[in-house]
């Protein structure tokens, strides 16, 4: 199943999510609607928040990047109830965009390395590090299931140039390549 993407002005991605237990209903069947989902929006992250499920979980697959970043060949994975631990190294910018902010990408700033725990879809525990793209890619995934945006990153002078931008896709003026609705 192909969910449409929730877009910024909904309340559901300001909310902390919730963790999720090991027998969630039907969550083989999510996480793999769930990476269906970021296939066809062209992203390489997809948090649940993004699809109208308040719970902690998303998945990354970043195999499209691979092409200018050869180490992320393969890095496709899911993230149930995850927890960054430490956040190290010099921050670094880099353009993001988010499938819930179509039109808009940002240089942000990051940490430069994570260490993470987290569940895979067979709820088997992970304790790992990262860093580079892959460390961002999950910081930025993360944020979702805080309430987080990568805008909120953004200085106060970068947010309030893309105020106008913001309010339309809020009220649903937006070109997306992919299905979108807001959810109030």
């Amino acid at each position: 199943m192909i969910y449409p993407i929730v877009i910024y002005g909904s309340p559901m991605l300001r909310k902390v999510s919730e963790k999720i237990a090991k027998e969630y209903n039907n969550l083989d069947v999510l996480i793999k609607d769930m990476f269906e989902t970021m296939e066809v929006s062209d992203g390489v992250g997809l948090a649940a928040p993004q699809i109208g499920k308040s719970i902690r979980l998303f998945v990354i697959d970043a195999n499209p990047m691979a092409e200018d970043d050869p180490s992320l060949e393969g890095f496709k994975k899911a993230f149930i109830n995850p927890k960054i631990i430490e956040q190290t190294g010099d921050k670094w910018g880099f353009s993001e965009g988010c499938l819930s902010l179509p039109e808009i990408r940002e240089e942000v700033e990051r940490p430069a390395k994570i260490r993470i725990q987290y569940y895979d879809e067979d709820f088997n525990f992970y304790d790992e590090t990262y860093d580079g793209i892959k460390a961002r890619i999950i910081q930025h995934e993360y944020d979702h299931l805080d309430g987080v945006l990568f805008v909120d990153h953004l200085s106060p002078l970068k947010k309030k140039l893309l105020k106008g931008k913001l309010n339309n896709i809020a009220k649903g003026k937006v070109a997306a390549a992919y299905s979108t609705k807001i959810i109030k």
